[in-house]
């Protein structure tokens, strides 16, 4: 969930909003979801669309976007907005009395823009503040408990797996030696320590963007909560429903493209098994190859070179 500015309080660039809106074939009467409401771009395209009697939810963890799509989609009445993470889906469209979702559903997946750069949420290695990370500022665990209270071994499985980081060792070790005399405070501190232990490449990006992101992932379970959510959506769908999911890094396509390509399936077993009994597959994919921002976009906000957007509809339901 990039972006750019909005208004003072909440900038947000909706990245693919078109193309992952479009994906869905919205129209009036059928029920959508959008898991991850931001700033509100792709709901108010999927609201456009599916009047007068369609029907929205939208999920968000974060204070600050929900504040921000409440103003700028408040003159749509088949809208509701659920103060909560889309891991709960099910059990709050059940609260809804909401069987199925008869249109589709839209993933944004990653941390916003204004996340990223406000500097009190504690995301970004370029402004000092207090380590944080958390989407949902609710919650208790923060970057702070990851970087001082995780054993070497925890750290660096988080930074090797989540952070895919060539030099996480000897990371991890200045972090360990850092913190025997001091716990580690702010976004700055930490990201000098990671300076100091990377040798310099001729890498663009910044020396710590890797493990920063990595803590991220760790403090929000991130990748996690995405594999949980989408095996259960999927239940959720009515057939010819769309699921549309926009991913912003490598970790959280390849999540995507390994589930998609299990549903789409023709056969599930495993290599011993003389005969297959599976049921018929249940998505079919709209795009066997994600689909990227375009030129124009690529112009207009430079981060949405890596967004990736794969599209699939369910085509039947298994058995429960």
């Amino acid at each position: 969930m990039d972006s750019k500015n909005q208004n003072q309080e909440f900038k947000h660039y909706t990245v693919m909003a078109h193309e992952a809106v479009d994906a869905l074939n919205c129209a009036p009467g059928k029920i959508y979801v959008d898991a991850t409401l931001g700033g509100g771009g792709h709901s108010e395209l999927i609201l456009k669309k599916i009047q007068p009697d369609g029907q929205l939810i939208a999920f968000d963890v974060d204070e600050d976007a929900i504040k921000a799509s409440q103003e700028r989609l408040k003159d749509y009445k088949n809208l509701t907005i659920v103060h909560d993470s889309y891991t709960n889906i099910k059990k709050v469209l059940q609260d809804l009395n909401i069987k199925e979702i008869t249109g589709g559903i839209v993933f944004d997946l990653g941390a916003s823009y204004h996340q990223l750069t406000k500097q009190e949420r504690g995301f970004s290695f370029m402004k000092d503040a207090p380590l944080d990370m958390r989407f949902n500022t609710d919650s208790d665990f923060s970057a702070y408990d990851v970087v001082n209270g995780y054993s070497e071994d925890d750290l660096i499985r988080v930074i090797s797996e989540y952070g895919e980081e060539r030099f996480t060792k000897r990371i991890v070790r200045n972090i360990i030696n850092y913190r025997s005399s001091k716990n580690i405070e702010t976004t700055l501190e930490l990201a000098e320590i990671i300076k100091n232990a990377v040798p310099k490449t001729k890498e663009k990006i910044h020396p710590a963007t890797r493990t920063f992101q990595a803590i991220r992932i760790e403090v929000n379970n991130e990748l996690q909560n995405i594999k949980n959510t989408l095996n259960e959506v999927l239940t959720l769908l009515s057939v010819n429903a769309i699921i549309s999911i926009i991913s912003f890094h490598s970790l959280e396509d390849r999540l995507v493209k390994q589930c998609f390509k299990y549903y789409a399936s023709k056969c599930r077993c495993k290599p011993n098994e003389p005969v297959c009994h599976c049921e018929p597959p249940m998505l079919e994919l709209i795009n066997k190859k994600p689909i990227t921002a375009s030129e124009s976009e690529l112009k207009e906000n430079p981060p949405s070179r890596s967004a990736k957007l794969r599209v699939a509809k369910k085509i039947t339901s298994w058995e429960k």
